[in-house]
């Protein structure tokens, strides 16, 4: 027996000793459930490379989901996680993914619904960038940071926002462009609405709408729109490294040495008014004769509570609805600063898809946290840390992992832990992050979080995805 074989050994005893049954059926796969499973509960699989860490906080959590069922009837069917696997704050893996029918769990998907990835090319080449960089960050920072973006809508445009998303917000917002939107080109925005993820719209309601947001005027300035967000959010310039895939890169528009941006934000306030809200309210409608589950995750019955179960889907929507068109008025505000500096570039949209997202595919519905669509053609967008390699990829849909991929490296280190270390222990010293709050450059630091390569590789050895380009950072906005 390998010494491999036998460290491996030890650390599934190690882990039966805390309830869980875990092998390893496949080279890179593991499979985990709970000692005490139930007789419908599946085996959730986990992605993951030997030279990273098994988790037994994260495997229990995955084990603890797996085990899902209402006692009025339904269940989780399936369960994996990708390979930027780790624990989540609320009791949820991050990474997890889970295919249901009967129920839904508002805790797979969290409190940042929608957060999400939105990828741009640009005619610009490195050099072109160089001469304007130090007035664009000027400008940028600005918007992004010191609270000159002008973001301002009609009532209207708010309503058909919530209710519809992208398109619908945009009709209103032409009607009479407000602040920022009236110095744009509105049609640059609805050219990209095709390469969004359901063209950015969802079936909401703005009965779902956190009361705050509605002041009465006809004129609304929310304070969460076109903003960046906290944790891993960003908005990040890139350059084009390498190409992998030379057939697709031209189809998609994407050279070598080519300036991109690439932005990761969600639905901010109105995401964790819907995540936290309906946690509360799944919990409320458990059998009162009943315990609660050990795992404290609540699912919702199809069976029993049919009105809720829609109301949550519906509510979801909504947020992401929200979470969308935050992420176009970013790009746009990104846009606008850069025609400012540079000229009129070129910038059109490769793709904008989310995470942290249920949806139904086929027969069935599939929640994912911290893990994104990976369909066979469809783009995906992987980012690294701020100090490493993102990747632009194409989904091969892998049935086994449910269709879907990782949305980043995945951290290995808690962002408390990151305090009191150099800058060289934290890989902060190539890194340009700009940011008012030097704590987001300790926390979000590269050594933060896995290498990005092996999370890569093993995803495309499983044939979840494929390679298109390699981009590497060159600056980093943080809020």
């Amino acid at each position: 027996m390998s010494k491999q074989t036998k460290d491996k050994s030890r650390i599934f005893q190690a882990l039966s000793r805390d309830g869980l049954e875990v092998s390893q059926p496949d080279a890179g796969v593991y499979s985990v459930r709970l000692s005490t499973h139930n007789a419908n509960t599946p085996v959730a699989e986990v992605l993951l490379p030997d030279e990273l860490p098994l988790e037994s906080k994260a495997l229990g959590q995955l084990a603890n989901l797996a085990n899902v069922q209402h006692p009025d009837g339904g269940h989780i069917k399936r369960c994996c996680a990708t390979p930027d696997f780790h624990p989540g704050d609320t009791g949820i893996a991050i990474g997890s993914v889970t295919e249901s029918s009967e129920v839904i769990v508002p805790q797979a998907v969290g409190v940042d619904v929608c957060c999400g990835m939105r990828l741009h090319t640009t005619d610009m080449n490195l050099d072109q960038f160089l001469t304007g960089k130090k007035a664009f960050i000027k400008a940028m920072s600005g918007d992004y940071l010191l609270g000159t973006r002008d973001v301002v809508m009609s009532k209207e445009a708010m309503v058909a926002m919530f209710n519809c998303g992208v398109p619908a917000w945009l009709d209103e917002v032409k009607k009479s462009p407000l602040g920022s939107m009236s110095r744009t080109d509105l049609s640059g925005i609805e050219s990209d609405i095709e390469r969004m993820m359901f063209s950015g719209s969802y079936d909401g309601n703005t009965g779902h709408v956190p009361d705050e947001l509605w002041s009465g005027n006809s004129v609304i300035r929310d304070e969460g729109l076109g903003t960046i967000g906290r944790g891993n959010h960003f908005v990040e310039i890139q350059v084009v490294e390498e190409i992998l895939d030379k057939s697709k890169a031209y189809e998609w528009g994407v050279k070598k040495r080519q300036i991109v941006f690439m932005i990761h934000s969600g639905s901010r306030n109105v995401g964790r008014h819907t995540g936290s809200a309906w946690h509360d309210i799944a919990k409320g409608l458990w059998p009162k004769d009943l315990k609660h589950p050990e795992s404290k995750i609540f699912p919702i019955s199809l069976k029993t509570n049919r009105e809720e179960f829609e109301q949550y889907v519906e509510a979801e929507r909504t947020a992401s609805n929200y979470a969308s068109v935050n992420r176009v008025i970013l790009a746009e505000l990104f846009r606008i600063r850069m025609r400012e500096v540079f000229g009129d570039f070129g910038s059109p949209l490769i793709y904008d898809l989310p995470h942290n997202i249920t949806l139904k595919e086929g027969d069935n519905w599939i929640s994912r946290k911290g893990a994104c669509p990976a369909h066979s053609g469809q783009p995906v967008i992987i980012p690294g840390s701020m100090g490493s390699a993102s990747y632009l990829l194409v989904g091969n849909g892998s049935d086994r992992f449910l269709n879907s991929a990782s949305h980043g490296a995945g951290r290995s280190q808690s962002r408390g832990s990151m305090n009191g270390k150099d800058e060289k222990r934290l890989g902060l010293e190539s890194v340009e992050c700009i940011t008012l709050r030097n704590e987001r450059r300790i926390e979000e630091a590269p050594a933060a979080y896995k290498d990005i390569g092996p999370v890569i590789e093993a995803q495309v050895k499983a044939g979840l995805v494929s390679v298109v380009a390699k981009m590497k950072p060159l600056l980093t906005f943080k809020a």
